[in-house]
This record gives C-alpha cells, structure tokens and sequence, in this order.
C-alpha cells in the first residue's frame, strides 16, 4: 500500500469501519494519527465552551444525556452483547445498541468482541489495554488509537454476526454520534427560539450535550481500564488483579465493581453485597418490571455464600 492510500484508507475508516481491512495490522501497536483525528477533534471541541458558556439547562442535559449513555454501555454493550447476561427483543436490543453507539465507543460488537479478548486474557501479555503491560496512560487510552485497537475478531461475536441491523451500527460506527451531535444542535437552535427563558442555542447544547458529555463519558468508561486493575480491594483471588472500587462504580454506574465481575461475569448484577451500589443492575431490573428483557443471570447461591464467608474473614482479621 501506498503512502497516499494510506492515508486515503484511514480517512476513509472515519465513515466505514471495515474499509481496507484486508491491510489492517492487527498485531500493531503503533500510534496511528490519522485514524484517530476525529477522536483528537473530539476532546478539542470541548474547548469551544470557552466561546459559548454555559446555562444550567445545557449542564442537565449533558448529565442527563452521560447517565443515559452510560446506562447503555455498561447494561447492553457490556453486560448484554458481551456477557449476555439477560435476553431481550431483537427490536430493544437495536434500539439500545444504537444508544450506546451514540457515545462514540465504536460499534457494539467491536465494543464486545474485546471485552471477550479481555476476560480471556486479563492481565497477561495478550490483554490489549492492561495496565500491567503498558502502565496507566496506555490502558486508558494508548489502545484505542493503534491498528490492534481498531481491528475486530468476528469469531469472538460470531453469535451476534447473524444481525444485519448490528452488523450495520458496527461497520458505520460514526454515524449514530454524528446524527445525536445534529440532533442536539438542532434542538438548541429550537429552543433559543421556543424557550429562550433557558439560556441556550444551538452551539451550546453541543459543546454541552455532546461534545463534553461524550468525552467524560468516554474516560469515565475506560477508566475501568487503567484503574480497576490497579487501584481497590480484592474480596476474591481471581487469575488476574482485578479489584473493586466504589468511587469507579459510582461513576461508570455499577463497573467499579471489578473484582466480582472478574469472579462471576455471567451475573447481571455486578455488586454482590445489598450495600454495593450497582445502578446499572436497578435500570435492569427496571426494565424486567416492564417486560422489555427478561430471564436475567443471577448471582449463583455458591457465589454469594463464598462471597458472604471472604467478608466474614475479613471483618475477623481486621
């Protein structure tokens, strides 16, 4: 391949994320500049609010629009497509991958095909975003911007590949984000005329709405990465260094709760104990009431009586 075709390839996997993937380095770990320009470009806009300012309704909306997002990366991309913790309607599972391809995380299947990557490989030489093989700052971020990062293993999500629908959100990964960042302006625009009284506009709600509440939303999530290999308790020896941690799980919405994840990740509820705040498991069980997913994984009896019994040995030797 050519320098300019190069170059024109990785533009082009901007819009499609399977172009020229015959040519893809799956093994390489090299910084690529031009595929991640637009993720650059991402955390850039954010300093456009130095331009627009801010109002409390373009604040709530950013918070609203994170936990939103947040609530569909961590209960459908994580504990649905890559653990299928619960089952829904083909109908919910679009809808809700379509949500969560609006927090510019790439496609659902990619988003699970590594994930599997990593729980088979947690902490060893193959886990591409481990803290122990590449220190903090590449666990959280250097991974997703190399040619390994980007590529997907079908076979890791053979069982989803029978869905065109999702084959669609995963292979035009940009266009769910770019079409919320129009809606979002759009609807600023409506209401500096509809309801000025809020003091917003187009350009504020999407530096707000999207740009800021993507980005935080983004290291929010890999902060799982970096930190909850790193930084917690450990209530169970698994074959990694897994830990849990409640300032993680407040922020990601239940995920700080590593360590049991890693002990039991077919479980839909990640915080094993009452007092474990785990709210992406509340908005689950929500939507069980409501009959939008059903027969949910729970925390095998085994699990919470060894679970019951680490505690207890703890609260002994302290």
């Amino acid at each position: 391949m050519t320098r300019v075709q190069y170059w024109l390839t990785n533009i082009l996997r901007w819009f499609d994320s399977t172009a020229g993937s015959d040519h893809l380095d799956t093994s390489s770990r090299t910084f690529n500049f031009l595929r991640v320009v637009p993720f650059i470009a991402l955390h850039l806009a954010c300093l456009l609010v130095i331009v627009t300012g801010t109002s409390p309704f373009s604040v709530f909306f950013a918070v609203a629009f994170f936990a939103v997002r947040m609530f569909a990366i961590t209960g459908f991309y994580h504990r649905y497509f890559a653990h299928k913790t619960f089952k829904t309607s083909r109908v919910a599972q679009f809808l809700f991958g379509a949500l969560g391809a609006s927090a510019a995380q790439r496609g659902p299947l990619w988003w699970a095909a590594h994930h599997r990557h990593h729980h088979q490989h947690s902490d060893d030489v193959k886990d591409l975003h481990s803290p122990h093989h590449g220190g903090f700052w590449w666990s959280h971020v250097g991974w997703f911007t190399c040619d390994a990062g980007f590529a997907m293993n079908e076979r890791r999500v053979k069982d989803w590949m029978k869905f065109p629908e999702l084959r669609f959100l995963n292979r035009f990964d940009s266009l769910v984000p770019a079409a919320a960042a129009i809606a979002i302006y759009a609807l600023g625009e409506g209401l500096a005329v509809w309801a000025p009284e809020l003091g917003t506009n187009g350009l504020q709600l999407l530096v707000w709405g999207f740009f800021i509440s993507t980005v935080v939303l983004f290291h929010a999530t890999v902060s799982i990465n970096s930190l909850s290999h790193v930084w917690g308790k450990r209530r169970f020896e698994t074959g990694d260094d897994s830990r849990n941690n409640i300032w993680l799980a407040l922020i990601t919405m239940g995920e700080g709760w590593h360590n049991n994840h890693h002990r039991w990740p077919q479980s839909v509820r990640q915080g094993f104990r009452w007092y474990e705040v785990d709210m992406t498991w509340y908005g689950l069980w929500i939507l069980e009431r409501l009959g939008i997913i059903w027969d949910m994984n729970p925390i095998p009896e085994h699990i919470q009586e060894e679970t019951r019994q680490l505690d207890a040995m703890r609260r002994r030797r302290s």
